[in-house]
């Protein structure tokens, strides 16, 4: 029980500490103000903006700037950012730092095919040189600490994460972290934690953290185990599940495994995450946003897909109230 204990810990990146090292990854699409908060309310210690555009944040769009935005419910949070170049990297951490993260991160990792055209996301691991560059311009226009969240490569026949971290920790970034799947591999295939292993042993006391197939707890604490890294980002396994940071830190904490949240709990927390997404953003958007999540929160449960196949064709949120209603009430 001890060695359980021992992986739930603080972290210090530069001149901050923070009280835990389960954190929720950056993810275009999902990490809106709305699901911020419920994983904080369940035990989230820091959570990530969806990643956020330097060229367009540089260009004023109002949209970008709209996912800079802290929930009511985060007293701290961070920023990931993507780019290609280093002037746009450089003149949006200023801009960013306004909204004051205690956190800004460079996206290395992002394997989808645009965000690559424009030189960012895992193009960057391709270019270990110009990621020196980005962080070094990022490290110049703040004293808020960078991070950098890298791939084990681009595909299996370059690997090569070591030199891209150590030109990342030369560059001034306060930790790495790692999603230990190639870019070709994308989300697919099986997450290599042995990559995670060696970055960890090669960097010593520095700070690195991993992703990469955490689904339980129990997978968390493996990977905490097997590799000694210094915390996690939970990014697919909490998508209509973000219980999975009470299951972990009580798991890491006292070696023991909660029971699953109940149908109930379940799609209450679904129904609050609603509410905040209508609270935060125009309701037509917010209901057609949250589908994909709802429908990941009913996986499962005992006569979702009636209900799955009403909210997908929902288009406002009373109808949404209508639905949840007489769900809820087929578990009394």
């Amino acid at each position: 029980m001890s060695e359980a204990r021992s992986l739930y810990k603080p972290l210090q990146f530069d001149d901050l500490t923070l009280e835990g090292n389960i954190f929720a990854a950056p993810l275009a699409g999902y990490t809106d103000r709305a699901f911020r908060t419920v994983c904080i309310e369940n035990g989230a210690d820091l959570c990530y903006t969806e990643m956020v555009s330097c060229e367009a944040l540089v260009r004023g769009s109002g949209k970008t700037e709209e996912l800079l935005k802290k929930a009511d419910a985060e007293h701290i949070y961070a920023v990931q950012i993507f780019s290609g170049t280093v002037d746009a990297a450089g003149e949006a951490v200023r801009m960013v730092e306004q909204n004051k993260p205690v956190l800004i991160d460079l996206n290395c990792g992002c394997p989808v095919p645009k965000i690559i055209k424009s030189g960012a996301g895992s193009d960057l691991m391709r270019d270990p040189g110009r990621l020196y560059d980005i962080v070094r311009a990022m490290k110049d226009n703040t004293d808020i600490p960078v991070t950098v969240k890298i791939r084990t490569g681009w595909d299996a026949q370059s690997i090569n994460f070591m030199d891209v971290a150590e030109k990342a920790v030369k560059a001034g970034a306060a930790a790495i972290t790692m999603h230990a799947r190639t870019r070709k591999q994308a989300y697919g295939g099986t997450a290599d934690w042995s990559h995670l292993k060696t970055l960890k042993q090669e960097l010593g006391d520095y700070p690195v953290l991993g992703s990469g197939d955490l689904f339980t707890a129990e997978n968390v604490r493996d990977m905490l185990q097997e590799t000694g890294i210094d915390g996690v980002m939970l990014a697919r396994g909490v998508i209509g599940n973000p219980f999975l940071f009470r299951e972990t830190k009580h798991l890491l904490t006292t070696g023991k495994t909660l029971p699953p949240p109940s149908p109930r709990e379940k799609m209450e927390t679904a129904f609050r995450q609603l509410e905040l997404a209508v609270h935060y953003k125009d309701e037509r958007t917010a209901v057609n946003e949250m589908k994909k999540q709802l429908c990941a929160y009913t996986k499962g449960l005992p006569g979702s897909s009636e209900a799955r196949n009403r909210m997908v064709h929902s288009e406002n949120f009373e109808t949404y109230k209508e639905i949840f209603k007489e769900y809820l009430e087929s578990f009394d």
